[in-house]
């Protein structure tokens, strides 16, 4: 009962952590159709920007406070890693919509540039980032100890879900970013400012990017080359789980969190990694569309 306890922690903890890193992608991809290399680089620039934060912290605030620096670093990992989807969708994917070829080698060429520019300023050698104390240690529940970080991560994973779920659904901004979605030339028919619509999402994916890389900080060092450990993993989420969809990106998410890490137990690392892209291409066989598919009226 504790080693399926402690798997089913492990695949769910694995599934939320692809679900925060896929859930921007999610948008982006589905709104744009722009397959956005550089989204492993946005992770990284959160991460940094966590780092960034701990260091000010370290040297300019008193020892006391130093467990707020990770509060303030989530949102301003947002911000920094959201402006700067802004200024590469403003300069870059503007110019490259209805070319998803063309948008591929670009962002790619972005990532390339971003993770040297990392290295210029950083270093090349990965660096750490201290827990907060109230993020160490672990809880026991039913003689299993599970890790105080691994549940902020699920908690945080919640709580980024629930609020954009509430500004697509809810809000007058987010259901211009579905109606775009679903059918552009009708939307801009409409008035919707489409123009507006798609620097919107790009800086909202790029900064739930951002929060992602300020979460990886709880697992292990980061450095230059992180995003690039997860990118090919959310995009198979995003596809797996229906390209658009958020409940098929929490659905996707799960399903290859758990399935990879019973596929590990039973196996091996490199041997369940097969396993789960083997799943990941029979799955698709039958349904091409993923497990949720957005329905609308547009005449391709």
């Amino acid at each position: 009962m504790e080693a399926l306890l402690i798997q089913a922690f492990n695949g769910i903890s694995l599934g939320s952590i692809l679900l925060l890193i896929a859930l921007g992608l999610a948008i982006t991809f589905g709104l744009m159709k722009v397959i956005n290399m550089a989204h492993g680089e946005l992770i990284m620039i959160g991460a940094y920007t966590t780092y960034v934060v701990q260091s000010i912290f370290t040297q300019y605030v008193p020892a006391h406070l130093f467990d707020l620096y990770f509060v303030l670093a989530i949102p301003i990992a947002f911000i920094v890693a959201a402006l700067i989807g802004m200024l590469l969708e403003y300069t870059i994917i503007r110019h490259l919509y209805g070319r998803p070829l063309d948008s591929l080698l670009a962002t790619f060429g972005v990532g390339l540039i971003l993770q040297q520019t990392a290295r210029s300023i950083f270093g090349a050698p990965n660096v750490g980032v201290e827990a907060p104390s109230f993020l160490r240690g672990g809880v026991e529940i039913m003689s299993v100890t599970l890790p105080v970080s691994r549940l902020f991560i699920i908690a945080l994973v919640l709580v980024c879900f629930a609020i954009l779920s509430f500004y697509l659904y809810k809000m007058n901004n987010g259901r211009k970013i579905r109606a775009v979605m679903q059918n552009r030339q009708m939307a801009m028919c409409v008035g919707i400012s489409t123009r507006r619509v798609d620097a919107t999402t790009f800086a909202i994916g790029a900064g739930i990017a951002g929060i992602a890389g300020a979460a990886l900080t709880l697992i292990g060092p980061i450095g230059p080359t992180i995003g690039t450990y997860y990118i090919v993993d959310a995009f198979m989420v995003v596809v797996v789980g229906g390209v658009g969809m958020l409940l098929g990106t929490v659905a996707g998410a799960m399903g290859i969190g758990v399935f990879n890490t019973v596929f590990e137990y039973w196996t091996n690392a490199s041997m369940g990694k097969v396993l789960i892209f083997a799943l990941i291409v029979l799955f698709l066989q039958w349904r091409p569309s993923g497990m949720f598919s957005l329905r609308t009226r547009s005449l391709d």
